[in-house]
């Protein structure tokens, strides 16, 4: 039996539509809109496709959004100096510098550049932190956003064996704090696996939940997986498709055609997990105007 689909799109539809209205009460209390400010390095396609979907949800919710563009020459004290100014400006909320940056630029000096309290991707060691130990926080948006899926469809997670493969910072290490540790959803039972994993079959084929985030396309296969597991495919691969007026298609880090033959839930790519961090970004955003976790 085919599993059924964990819609992104309809989840994160909902979640915009209680931000707008939260945003709607707050400004007609004499409260100014919530601010993002995006900083662009360089014209990668896809950072530009994902900052234009981003700021077209910010202006679907209300929140005043602005993107710098720079290019990709900018040093790495420059950017931290164009940081620092919008760490400094009362009316910037949030800030949000579009990953991946330039290879001499470090992420980590980026990303400590921003101030934890407008951190809305949740990257800042402060923010991951506090996560880690249960303390209120910006919690990254990709992994945030599938702990609302499973919310969402009733999935449970507490004592279920969960397999997370791939150990970034962005989703893999998050998300498996998260399942092992937080107390609305989580306590499971938590492997992560990277690159460096010997006979990853033999981790998969016992998982309960399986969350893939490597970009990898197809790396997970029917025969890697046990009957009615759940699946959260993070991959967003672009592959040739001369079918496609595109010239490619979008496809994930599973084989979806063999993989959905034995999961009883699963994530399309694309509508699947995108949507989702998306509009966690808009629920940052918010948290952060209203001072919420940082007063």
């Amino acid at each position: 039996m085919a599993a059924s689909y964990i819609d992104g799109k309809v989840v994160a539809s909902q979640i915009k539509a209680r931000v707008k209205t939260d945003i709607e009460h707050w400004v007609s209390k004499d409260n100014r809109l919530p601010s993002l400010q995006v900083i662009l390095v360089g014209n990668n396609p896809a950072s530009q496709s994902y900052v234009k979907s981003k700021t077209t949800d910010c202006e679907e919710v209300g929140i005043d959004s602005d993107t710098l563009f720079l290019p990709d020459t900018i040093s790495e004290k420059e950017l931290c100096e164009i940081i620092h100014t919008f760490n400094e400006d009362e009316n910037t909320d949030g800030i949000l510098v579009q990953l991946p940056v330039p290879d001499h630029i470090s992420t980590h000096a980026i990303i400590e550049a921003i101030d934890y309290r407008k951190d809305v991707d949740g990257f800042h060691p402060m923010n991951v932190g506090r996560m880690q130990v249960g303390q209120p926080a910006f919690r990254p948006c990709t992994p945030a956003g599938i702990m609302e899926l499973f919310d969402h469809y009733s999935i449970p997670t507490k004592g279920k064996h969960i397999v997370v493969i791939g150990a970034s910072q962005i989703v893999g290490t998050p998300m498996a704090i998260m399942l092992s540790r937080e107390k609305d959803g989580g306590k499971a039972t938590v492997t992560l696996c990277h690159r460096y994993t010997k006979d990853l079959t033999k981790h998969t084929i016992n998982a309960d939940i399986l969350v893939v985030a490597v970009g990898s396309p197809g790396l997970i296969t029917g025969t890697m997986v046990k009957e009615d597991v759940v699946v959260i495919d993070v991959g967003i691969n672009r592959v040739a498709d001369n079918t496609n007026d595109r010239g490619y298609k979008i496809v994930g880090d599973c084989d979806f055609e063999s993989v959905s033959e034995k999961a009883s839930w699963i994530t399309p790519v694309p509508g699947g997990v995108g949507p989702m961090t998306r509009a966690l970004l808009m629920k940052n955003t918010l948290l952060a105007a209203k001072k919420a976790l940082y007063p």
